[in-house]
C-alpha cells in the first residue's frame, strides 16, 4: 500500500489521465472525495467512472443520495452527502448494505458518514487554484 500521499496538480483539459493515476494509486475501494463547493468533485467522479470502463451517463446524485453505475460486471456507487444532516438518514437508505457488496464507492460530502466508513479507505482532497488548474492529494488509510 501507498502510504505517502499522492500530490497532483492538473489542468481539467488532463482529467483523464489524472483519473488514472487516482485509480492505479488508491488501494481501497471506498474513497472519500473531499473538497469545497465547485471544486470539481462530481467532473472528477465522471471521469473516475469513464475511467473504469462504464458508459452510464454520469451524472450528482445530489437529490438521490447515490447513483449506481455499471464497468462490465462491476458496480460503482456514487453518493453525495451534502443535504444529508444526520447520520440516520444514512442508516436509513442503507449505506451500510452498499459498503458490504464489495463494490467501488464514490463519497462526495462524507463527513456526516464517517462512523460508518470502514477503517481502510482512499481520500481525494481537491482545491481550486483557478478556474482551469486543480491540485489534489490522496491518500490511502
Amino acid at each position: 500500500m501507498n502510504s505517502e500521499p499522492l500530490e497532483i496538480t492538473y489542468k481539467l483539459s488532463e482529467l483523464d489521465t489524472v483519473s488514472r493515476q487516482i485509480i492505479n494509486f488508491c488501494a481501497h475501494k471506498v474513497v472519500l472525495i473531499n473538497g469545497k463547493m465547485g471544486a470539481g468533485k462530481t467532473t472528477l467522479i465522471k471521469s473516475l467512472v469513464k475511467t473504469l470502463g462504464s458508459t452510464d451517463n454520469v451524472s450528482s446524485p445530489t437529490f438521490s443520495l447515490v447513483n449506481e453505475y455499471q464497468a462490465g460486471t462491476e458496480k460503482i456507487f456514487h453518493f453525495d452527502f451534502y443535504r444529508i444532516k444526520h447520520i440516520e438518514e444514512a442508516l436509513d437508505m442503507g449505506f451500510e448494505e452498499y459498503l458490504d457488496q464489495n463494490a467501488q464507492v464514490y463519497i462526495e460530502w462524507p463527513d456526516v458518514v464517517l462512523p460508518l466508513i470502514p477503517k481502510s479507505y482512499s481520500q481525494v482532497n481537491i482545491e481550486n487554484t483557478n478556474s482551469e488548474i486543480r491540485k489534489c492529494t490522496v491518500i490511502n488509510s
